[in-house]
């Protein structure tokens, strides 16, 4: 006898509902449905059970169980069922192929089905996304109740004893899902549900993917590795499986294992949107902004509105200094999210370092501050920049907002560090050591020089040649640590060495750095004419140098030339209006 599609459509729903019964008595229903069709069953062999893709070891096995066999030998609601719970995204597209070209969309299998593929494919391979079938569904149906719940984003366990692969994995969906109302430690209540799948059915990829995920999310790195590589030793397609590898990876600090593992990827699946984000992401969090930068444009390129990347891109653009270049993606993200913290701090920087429009940049800040008092990367910087300020208000009110910071237990290096630059500002020797000797500890080459700084202003000699003799043999070619190494130098009267150097660097150096070695030169000249010329060559060369300008007014304050001494001491007083020495200028001449 043969079918239509209409009768193919009729039969499979009938043998969905023969498959919902129990194994005994769903042998008689398959003879009525026979019966019903005109076929013969009355083979006197006993019943021989359809296979169904859900696989139940025994406890008498003893060797791992096998794959099931062919969907082929199977009908095509097994075929549709074993390919839908393999879970790899050609298996899916199969799946979904196979309801189309045997016309069983209309069936309530057909659409039930199709609703657990286009969801799997939404949250496993949000790249190839599908949108999820908005036609009725029998809410009788398991999976459709299991569904509703997915998009409510809600975990509910599977029935007991259930022998459904599909029924065991996909209220996971709703763990994983934007709208999911679960507490992280609801994940773990899922572990024996998947378990249970795996054991089920071995070669899917679904279970143990779900198992890594929940893993990852819950602070297990070895087990979501360990869950991860099982998903991809059995589909080495399934490429979200090597992503929360890498992004476990990354977590735990092997950034380049994680970036490796990526290319590789990369290479198999070339024009893959997911693992270029992945890789752009590991890029920015390990603070590589150049390879950050590029990363992001390609992504860009293919969404230009994508408001995740837009500001990661500002973000590269202004850690590398191209501040009016961070304009662009910034103008762009302010459309989306105009009160976004991480925006108004980089619109705060542009202004600050791009710009120098210090009081544009304070609103930004005070913005953030208010939204998020305890934001202490945005206080750190409000602080910074009140302290720079030349303005008397503003210092004070930087350094009640630093001392405010330090009071809080567990300060940042950050913090220590803003408190450490502000304490050798005012030539608060005692404060800085306190500041330098935890700075030491966490980064010791980076602070080598601060720590021959406070060395040299407490009056040890020794201990400041020896930071600085350091940091110049691990950096020779440093002009700043060149500039340190000579000024212990002079400190410990080797005045020929010193003088060596400094003739050998000023020849090629200009600005700041020139400046600094006029001041050095100034302070083993011989005659007080050539102290004077050195001094005003350096402030020549940058007419913000400190120690210039205070030498200078100790110049004129033995020459008894108020004057001058007048004129260097406000300047001077611009930039350190609480240094202690310029103070007590202040006190003689000012006040």
């Amino acid at each position: 006898m043969l079918l239509g599609s209409k009768g193919l459509t009729i039969v499979v729903s009938l043998y969905e509902m023969c498959y919902m019964i129990r194994p005994v008595r769903r042998y008689f229903h398959l003879v009525a449905l026979g019966s019903l069709l005109g076929v013969s069953c009355s083979t006197p062999a006993p019943p021989q059970e359809l296979p169904i893709v859900s696989y139940t070891p025994t406890v008498h096995e003893t060797a791992p169980p096998q794959r099931p066999a062919s969907p082929a030998d199977r009908g095509i609601v097994d075929e549709i069922r074993s390919l839908t719970e393999q879970g790899t995204l050609s298996s899916l597209l199969e799946a979904r192929d196979l309801i189309r070209t045997r016309e069983l969309e209309g069936s309530e299998f057909g659409r039930v089905m199709n609703a657990v593929i286009a969801r799997l494919i939404q949250i496993v391979y949000p790249d190839r996304a599908v949108p999820v079938p908005v036609r009725n569904q029998s809410q009788t149906h398991s999976y459709s109740r299991i569904l509703q719940n997915v998009a409510e984003g809600i975990y509910v366990s599977p029935r007991p004893n259930t022998q459904d692969y599909l029924e065991q994995v996909l209220p996971c969906l709703a763990l994983f899902s934007e709208t999911s109302k679960n507490r992280p430690e609801r994940l773990l209540d899922a572990l024996p549900d998947l378990r249970r799948a795996e054991e089920l059915n071995p070669q899917a990829v679904l279970a143990p993917y779900f198992m890594g995920l929940i893993y990852e999310r819950s602070n297990r790195p070895t087990r979501a590795i360990a869950a991860y590589k099982r998903v991809y030793e059995l589909f080495d397609e399934c490429y979200p499986a090597v992503l929360g590898q890498a992004r476990v990876l990354a977590g735990i600090g092997q950034e380049s294992e994680a970036i490796d593992a990526l290319k590789q990827l990369l290479s198999r699946f070339p024009d893959n949107i997911l693992i270029k984000q992945h890789l752009a992401r590991i890029y920015y969090a390990a603070r590589d902004w150049s390879r950050a930068e590029q990363a992001i444009a390609e992504i860009l390129q293919r969404d230009t509105q994508d408001p995740e990347f837009m500001l990661m891109q500002a973000h590269t653009l202004v850690e590398q200094g191209q501040f009016f270049k961070a304009l662009v993606p910034l103008d762009r993200y302010a459309a989306f999210k105009p009160n976004d913290r991480l925006y108004l701090l980089l619109r705060a920087k542009v202004q600050a370092e791009g710009y120098h429009n210090r009081d544009a940049a304070l609103t930004y800040l005070r913005g953030i501050l208010k939204m998020f008092p305890m934001d202490e990367e945005a206080s750190v910087y409000t602080a910074a920049l009140l302290l720079e300020s030349s303005r008397r208000e503003h210092q004070i009110e930087g350094r009640e907002l630093l001392r405010s910071l330090l009071a809080v237990e567990h300060s940042s290096l950050e913090l220590v560090d803003l408190a450490f630059r502000d304490a050798v500002q005012r030539e608060a020797w005692e404060d800085a050591q306190g500041y330098v000797d935890r700075l030491l500890q966490e980064r010791r080459t980076q602070y080598l020089l601060s720590a021959a700084q406070v060395a040299q202003g407490l009056g040890n000699a020794a201990a400041a040649f020896s930071y600085a003799q350091e940091f110049h043999e691990q950096n020779p070619t440093s002009e700043e640590g060149t500039i340190a190494y000579i000024a212990a130098l002079i400190d410990r009267g080797q005045r020929d060495e010193a003088q060596r150097l400094i003739e050998s660097h000023l020849a090629g150096t200009e600005g700041a750095v020139k400046a600094q070695y006029y001041y050095l030169r100034s302070r083993i000249r011989g005659t007080e004419a050539e102290v004077l010329e050195d001094l005003r060559s350096s402030l020549f060369e940058d007419p913000r140098n400190l120690n210039a300008l205070m030498a200078m007014v100790e110049l004129y304050h033995r020459r008894k030339d108020q004057r001058r001494v007048v004129y260097y001491l406000k300047q001077a007083l611009t930039f350190a209006p609480d240094n202690a020495r310029l103070q007590q200028y202040e006190q003689e001449y000012l006040l």
